[in-house]
């Protein structure tokens, strides 16, 4: 299956810190080399999207820190709330102004930063593109997140599973579909690998999409905003639900999550499967209680590790190994280094965070 822009991708297996990778069953992709290397406290620059999730805040924090301890000079820059995208190309032009050896990019919208990563490289700068990939350009270099097609299965695979459990004398459920910011490139990638699983079931009349919205145009979440997908949640309730129970949604985050479930109990009506992304804190807590169904766990200081690793390796004038050749950003494949997400529920979420000082004490 092809990915975006296309989607699959290999899975990376995962040392605690070690943070060393294989490709699952697959050939390794081809090692890309360094430039001969650069000063050990050389400036690299950060650029993140924004504070609406947990994990983008902990990303800035870790990468200040991490890059610190590494002895590099650091730039950690998010976008403002207003003209975002205008915000992050402001900041990367700056950084490399500044002269950063390598920038790090969680893109607020992969497709318009072209401009600015062909003056990184013109600089000489080793761009990779954090968790989103940047699009659309050949002057990315580099790709380093979690194998986002499979967070896509695993949240198809948690939802088939938490409606058998929930209600096992119904041979039919109904379902309804929401997925991530129409600028985020990981949207589809997520939304089509849920799809993946969930489709033949569509097709076969076991899962019924009440609203009939299954494509990902009407399922968007603009700017993963949690009052769009509560609107959203209240309006399919409204204009679909008379005299119908809702059984499942599959929702592509945490924070999605929470403002359906707001949606539902107040609408009135139980809590259904729903499923998330993120392992935030609150979601976490509902999870235990017994009401959003199920997180993935993307452990973002094993992301933020990997990075600082891929910049301290290109500091040294070593190549970059990579795990994946499948990421194919409309111009170039990226080399890419995926690391392995884990869904978790009530059952298993003492055994996925026993190694979370923040998380491990909520599964008690």
């Amino acid at each position: 299956m092809k990915k975006i822009l296309l989607a699959t991708t290999t899975v990376a297996a995962i040392t605690a810190l070690a943070l060393s990778g294989c490709a699952g069953g697959r050939e390794e992709a081809p090692e890309a080399g360094g430039d001969g290397g650069f000063a050990a406290d050389s400036l690299i620059g950060v650029a993140l999207p924004d504070k609406t999730s947990e994990n983008w805040v902990l990303a800035g924090g870790l990468f200040e820190d991490g890059l610190k301890e590494a002895g590099f000079e650091y730039d950690v820059q998010y976008a403002g709330a207003s003209n975002a995208v205008k915000d992050q190309q402001d900041q990367i032009s700056a950084m490399v102004t500044n002269g950063a050896k390598v920038i790090i990019i969680g893109a607020k919208d992969g497709g318009q930063l072209g401009t600015q990563v062909q003056a990184a490289k013109d600089s000489g700068a080793i761009v990779i593109a954090y968790d989103r990939l940047i699009v659309d350009t050949e002057n990315v270099d580099y790709y380093v997140a979690f194998d986002n097609f499979k967070v896509g299965e695993l949240q198809g695979e948690a939802l088939l599973e938490g409606l058998a459990a929930k209600f096992p004398d119904k041979k039919t459920y109904n379902i309804e579909l929401f997925s991530g910011s129409s600028d985020d490139s990981n949207a589809p990638v997520f939304f089509d690998g849920a799809m993946k699983v969930l489709q033949p079931k569509i097709d076969d009349g076991t899962l019924v999409v009440v609203s009939g919205q299954t494509d990902i145009k009407q399922t968007a979440t603009a700017g993963w905003k949690p009052e769009n997908a509560q609107s959203r949640a209240e309006t399919l309730l409204q204009g679909s639900y008379s005299g119908k129970d809702l059984d499942g949604v599959l929702s592509p985050n945490d924070t999605l999550a929470r403002a359906i479930i707001t949606a539902v109990k107040s609408d009135g009506r139980d809590v259904p499967v729903v499923t998330g992304q993120d392992s935030e804190v609150e979601s976490v807590k509902s999870i235990m209680a017994g009401e959003q169904y199920s997180t993935i766990n993307k452990d973002t200081r094993l992301l933020v590790a990997q990075a600082i690793e891929m910049a301290q390796t290109l500091q040294k004038g070593e190549e970059i190994a990579t795990n994946s050749d499948e990421y194919n950003n409309g111009v170039k494949v990226v080399p890419a280094f995926l690391l392995d997400p884990v869904i978790v529920t009530k059952e298993n979420a003492a055994d996925a965070y026993k190694n979370d000082p923040k998380l491990s004490p909520l599964t008690k």
